[in-house]
């Protein structure tokens, strides 16, 4: 029987032939801009897209951590500045009390400090005396009540300054999470931007387009989740256009979480700063029932949040580059749906 296998080259090994197929694996998995031989337009198109994409979701991520730990640094400074004033007012009931405590030992000073019976003994007048010594004891009771009130007080500025030791501690290590998250933002963003700039002029254009936005129109018959729900759509819809910028809340330019914030507020309603911490800031609903105004929070950490606008939309802020805009709702895996 004739064998048709082909005969194994000369020196070609079990070995060699794994590292030839590992530097095909490698050149296949190439950058955008060295795309393998055979790949067509819309393949490096959609893995830029992708690598767009997920460099998006690790800055905004980071930004909601950034937000957070903010968030966090001005509470720590809130809490230093509360100690702060306490210590100083605790201070000031110490030193009256010491002065009131330095009054009285100056007056029994000044009485010549004699046993109360010996000048029994010796006073001319019981009567006088026994009043002036029950004075005396009222005086001693005050004295004992003070010193109480100074050793609370001490103990209470010790806490306080304690607290304030804490807070400082805290403090720092906000600043620290502040740094590290917007480090982490940036290089994210940079390497997006690198990215962008590496495609063809088309597909930079087709990547940053709005294409997905709609024209604005009404909500048809879609009743909105609230009253305050639709004040802050009417919020929202006005900030359209304006540009993503991260870390802000509003008015000239947001992240996705200061949008929402933002258009609350002006609906007299006070949301956290984070997406995570606003898909908890009312009751949950299922998608299917989203009205206009509820919160529609996006992936699984909730890493990114928008507004539902009806229609089958949500207003949100994407990422840099892109404005305040409408899409789908379902441009993401939705994880909540939340009514205000």
């Amino acid at each position: 029987m004739v064998s048709h296998r082909r005969p194994t080259r000369p020196g070609l090994n079990r070995g060699v032939r794994a590292t030839v197929l590992s530097a095909a694996a490698a050149t296949a998995a190439a950058t955008l801009n060295a795309a393998p031989a055979g790949a067509v337009p819309e393949d490096t198109h959609e893995t830029a897209r992708a690598a767009v994409d997920r460099l998006y979701a690790e800055a905004e991520r980071a930004t909601e951590q950034y937000n957070a730990a903010r968030e966090n640094l001005g509470r720590q400074r809130d809490r230093i500045a509360g100690a702060q004033d306490a210590a100083a007012r605790a201070q000031e009931d110490i030193n009256r009390m010491r002065a009131s405590l330095g009054s009285m030992a100056g007056a029994q000073y000044r009485s010549g400090g004699i046993d109360p019976s010996v000048a029994l003994l010796l006073s001319s007048d019981p009567d006088t005396f026994l009043d002036r010594a029950a004075a005396l004891d009222r005086v001693g009771e005050r004295r004992a009540v003070t010193l109480h009130k100074l050793h609370r007080a001490q103990h209470r500025i010790a806490q306080i300054r304690a607290e304030a030791t804490g807070a400082l501690a805290a403090a720092e290590r906000d600043r620290a999470s502040v740094a590290r998250h917007k480090r982490t933002v940036e290089g994210r963003l940079a390497r997006a931007r690198q990215l962008l700039q590496a495609l063809p002029a088309a597909d930079r254009e087709s990547l940053g387009r709005a294409s997905r936005s709609g024209p604005d129109t009404a909500l048809g018959a879609e009743a909105p989740g609230s009253a305050r729900g639709l004040a802050a759509l009417v919020a929202a819809r006005g900030a359209l256009g304006r540009p993503y910028v991260w870390g802000a809340n509003g008015p000239s330019g947001f992240d996705c979480s200061g949008l929402m914030q933002w258009a609350y507020a002006q609906a007299g309603v006070g949301l956290p700063r984070t997406s995570q911490a606003q898909r908890y800031a009312g009751r949950m609903v299922p998608l299917s029932q989203a009205r206009p105004g509820d919160l529609v929070a996006y992936r699984a950490d909730a890493g990114h949040i928008g507004m539902y606008a009806g229609n089958g939309r949500v207003i949100h802020a994407p990422y840099p580059g892109a404005p305040v805009r409408y899409d789908p709702v379902g441009m993401m895996p939705v994880s909540s749906v939340t009514r205000v």
